[in-house]
């Protein structure tokens, strides 16, 4: 998967951890309060735990999607291609919205709102 900064990761690497995937949008207040929180999520999960992804909801790319990456102060990797297709969910239509990949590769759930650590570990057990 390409990442946002230009480097690529592949999948196979958090083989066995459950994902979270994080669409988020600059305009969106609630993404705003909910990125600290994944950024902890992240910080955390860093080496067994779970691996928190973004995706920017309006489609943005390239340098101007790292700047804003680092302008909104997210910590956790930000995804260059939107992966809908490659797990089976519907794309989001409110934001901020939060789909929860199982450690076997399954959709879980897809919460909508604000998450916090507690709501995201409840949705991964």
């Amino acid at each position: 998967m390409k990442l946002a900064d230009g480097t690529s990761v592949a999948l196979s690497l958090w083989e066995g951890r459950p994902i979270v995937l994080n669409y988020w949008a600059e305009w969106c207040a609630p993404c705003r309060l909910e990125i600290p929180e994944l950024n902890v999520l992240h910080r955390e999960g860093l080496t067994t735990g779970p691996v928190v992804l973004g995706v920017n909801y309006d489609g943005i790319t390239g340098k101007e999607l790292t700047q804003l990456s680092e302008k909104m102060n997210i910590e956790f990797p930000v995804l260059a291609v939107d992966p809908i297709g490659r797990w089976d969910y519907q794309p989001p239509t409110v934001l901020p919205a939060t789909v929860i990949i199982g450690s076997e590769g399954n959709v879980l759930d897809v919460l909508v709102g604000p998450q916090t650590v507690e709501s995201i570990s409840v949705a991964i057990s």
